[in-house]
């Protein structure tokens, strides 16, 4: 698979920088451990001459925790207010602000801070500093901008206890929140690392987290990813291959055929920083957590923000993203069919092909290749087509999937989401045998060299076998438990359950993750149809394929045999045991089936249960929640509905994700109303539903998709290697030369 290296300038800088740093220490006379530490950040963490700059709005405590951070490395410390603005202006602050008024202070603040100059140094900005853009260029040129980031109602109360009722910049009429929250967008312009601030937080802790993320910052080299199936013994060998976020994004599948996970795992919250998200938005939730998950030396924090505020800003029908509803009871929805194509795919892959252009190096084409059961399909290829048109011409993305084994809705949706760069072929099989076929394309060598000589083309992959799609999924599951905090559902460490409907386990996965970043998920309940491998498997510690045959249902997005993230999972309670995960699916491929030590299944139960719903079931559900409440549930919805009125206790609230909209399976959901006749138009379907008034909606997008001409038009294929490989092979052609 192709190989990225030029495009982490910053991590050969740091990685050089702290060997002749080591090398420096390890000559000196022996010192203690803390003295190595401050030795350490005094002439390493602020990178030769540059500076720390503390950056966030007033009564953040930058100045404190400016001196504390200074006293710890021993280096100047300098106040912007204090130390320049008095200084220059022979006056204080606040008779400078009367003497000129809210516009020209803010220039003549900016002027001053174009003529200081300081190396070596923690620097306490102004909380209007940020407003000035040439002042800040020239300030964060020899700097690391670290900002102090506050709840606006905790900033609020320290202000009102310091009695400070009007801040810079804030003009007659507008309230404090409002000019607090204007300021935001500017803090969010220039910073290079984040540091979250609860309400309560004392300075000298605060310090210590500008230390770590400085730290951090600087470490880029520890931020690595190994193979599901990568040995301890040939990782340390391997020091020179080391796998960063921009390559596990490239490259898809690891080239032993395992997964990419992290190797140190993944960044743990505080109580208190989660709390500090409460009152966020779920773009500002998003930008935090994903920033602790992809190092800056990746994607800057700007340039994540920009990808994130494409892919969240204005394709999601409602504001709230991932609104959470209430159902019934202590029961909840998680709706994540907000998005253009109406499943929960959207919030992955309307931001990953954004993460993906900006990761891979500008000489060379990528040929995307995706395996869908049904709702990835359309997603990816509407979220690549949405790339800037010079993107376009250097990515382009085939989707295969079962011909006959998506919704009919589904099938016109996919093919009405293809654009110039991308494609639907349907094979005449099913989706483990696409999912297959894909993973052994990616780990034959000779195939993917040829592409690569022959027509300057590299192959990735856009399935939940990518890391990239895990990670905003892990978003939206802590996103709703921050939501019921906020509506006074529960108290922040209440416990709640969560119940997902699971095929490929990679949704349920990023709610295990949530869970290990701090988020208080009890349980996770795999919510399986007849298709109910993984329920067997959590059961018993068996996952057996032996007989089994794919049975269609209702559920066609979890009619999934072999659930291709279970093996990061399985990784991850083996404690990174490469040689074990390598034995356990090797056996599968060989045999059919494997079985889990009992030490290791006592390891999953605690987390995991699962149950399994048949198909009247589901359309059962359908008709008893509409009956009684208006509302229409989609038929993987109704599987994780039945599944969880059987398996919860009622003593804790439980998130059930509503992971597609019911409109992508009009018949189903026609049969289950009881509704005699039902024309097979799949636009006429959605019209009478949408007769019927339901909440939600019928979708919007799906309505657009369907009334586009031409939907008819896509290539089919038999479910042959060679065959699919051939496909390939022309769409290159005929797209890239």
């Amino acid at each position: 698979m192709f190989h990225v290296v030029q495009y982490r300038p910053l991590r050969l800088i740091m990685q050089t920088s702290l060997s002749s740093m080591c090398l420096k220490l390890m000559l000196s006379r022996p010192v203690a451990f803390a003295q190595i530490w401050k030795s350490w950040f005094s002439s390493h963490s602020l990178i030769g001459n540059k500076n720390i700059i503390l950056m966030g709005p007033p009564g953040a405590g930058k100045t404190t925790v400016g001196r504390i951070v200074g006293q710890k490395l021993d280096c100047p410390v300098i106040d912007i207010d204090d130390d320049v603005l008095e200084t220059t202006w022979n006056m204080s602050v606040s008779e400078k602000l009367q003497d000129v008024g809210n516009e020209q202070f803010l220039e003549e603040e900016g002027k001053a801070l174009l003529k200081f100059s300081a190396s070596g140094s923690v620097i306490s900005l102004t909380g209007s500093n940020p407003m000035h853009s040439a002042g800040m260029q020239h300030m964060k040129k020899n700097g690391i901008v670290v900002y102090l980031d506050v709840p606006t109602t905790a900033i609020m109360n320290r202000l009102k206890s310091m009695k400070v009722d009007r801040i810079v910049g804030q003009s007659p009429g507008i309230s404090l929140k409002d000019i607090l929250q204007f300021r935001k967008q500017f803090y969010k312009r220039w910073y290079d690392v984040r540091v979250l601030c609860g309400g309560d937080i004392a300075a000298e802790v605060v310090a210590e987290k500008v230390l770590d993320a400085v730290k951090r910052y600087q470490n880029s080299e520890l931020e690595t990813f190994i193979s599901t199936r990568s040995s301890r013994s040939g990782r340390s060998m391997e020091k020179d291959s080391r796998k960063y976020f921009s390559d596990v994004v490239t490259e898809g599948l690891a080239p032993d055929g395992g997964l990419f996970v992290p190797e140190r795992g993944l960044p743990k919250f505080t109580a208190g920083e989660w709390q500090s998200l409460i009152e966020a938005t779920y773009i500002e939730r998003a930008q935090v957590i994903l920033e602790r998950c992809i190092h800056p030396a990746d994607i800057p924090a700007s340039n994540l923000a920009e990808i994130i505020g494409t892919a969240y800003g204005e394709n999601f029908s409602c504001s709230k993203i991932a609104p959470v509803r209430h159902l019934a009871g202590n029961q909840f929805l998680l709706e994540l069919f907000h998005g253009p194509t109406a499943s929960f795919k959207d919030f992955a892959l309307q931001m990953v092909p954004h993460i993906f252009a900006y990761c891979i190096p500008r000489s060379c084409n990528y040929l995307v290749l995706v395996a869908t059961s049904g709702d990835t399909g359309s997603a990816v290829l509407d979220g690549f087509s949405r790339l800037h048109d010079t993107d376009k011409q250097r990515i382009a993305v085939i989707n295969f999937f079962p011909e006959d084994g998506v919704s009919p809705i589904q099938k016109s949706q996919m093919i009405g989401c293809q654009k110039e760069n991308a494609w639907s072929v349907g094979v005449k099989s099913d989706f483990d045998f696409c999912q297959t076929a894909i993973k052994q394309i990616f780990t034959n060598s000779d195939y993917t060299g040829f592409l690569t000589v022959e027509y300057g083309t590299a192959l990735a992959a856009a399935n939940s076998i990518n890391w990239a799609r895990l990670l905003p999924q892990i978003v939206y599951h802590a996103s709703a438990y921050l939501d019921l905090v906020h509506q006074g559902v529960i108290s922040f460490g209440s416990p709640v359950d969560v119940c997902i409907p699971t095929g490929n386990f990679g949704n349920i996965l990023a709610a295990l993750y949530a869970k290990m970043m701090g988020i208080p998920i009890r349980k996770c309940i795999c919510a399986s149809n007849e298709n109910n491998v993984l329920t067997d498997f959590i059961r018993t510690g068996v996952y057996d394929l032996r007989g089994r045959k794919l049975i269609p249902t209702f559920s066609p997005a979890v009619d999934i045999l072999k659930s291709s993230n279970l093996e990061r999972y399985l990784h991850l309670i083996a404690n990174e045991d490469g040689q074990l995960v390598t034995q356990l699916y090797n056996q599968l491929e060989n045999q059919g089936h494997f079985q889990l030590r009992k030490d290791l299944l006592d390891k999953l139960q605690p987390d995991l249960v699962a149950g399994l719903c048949s198909g009247e079931g589901c359309l059962a559900a359908i008709h008893s929640i509409y009956s009684t409440t208006g509302y229409i549930l989609d038929t993987h919805t109704a599987v994780a509905k039945v599944v969880a009125d059987r398996l919860q206790d009622r003593t804790c609230p439980i998130i059930i994700s509503s992971t597609a909209h019911y409109s992508k399976f009009a018949p189903a959901i026609l049969r289950a109303l009881r509704i005699a006749e039902i024309n097979q138009n799949p636009l006429s379907q959605l019209h009478l539903l949408s007769s019927y008034s339901p909440l939600p909606p019928v979708h919007w997008g799906l309505l657009e998709t369907l009334k586009k001409k031409g939907n008819e038009d896509h290539q089919v294929c038999a479910a042959d290697m060679s065959m699919l490989m051939s496909h390939i092979e022309t769409l290159i052609q005929n797209h890239f030369m």
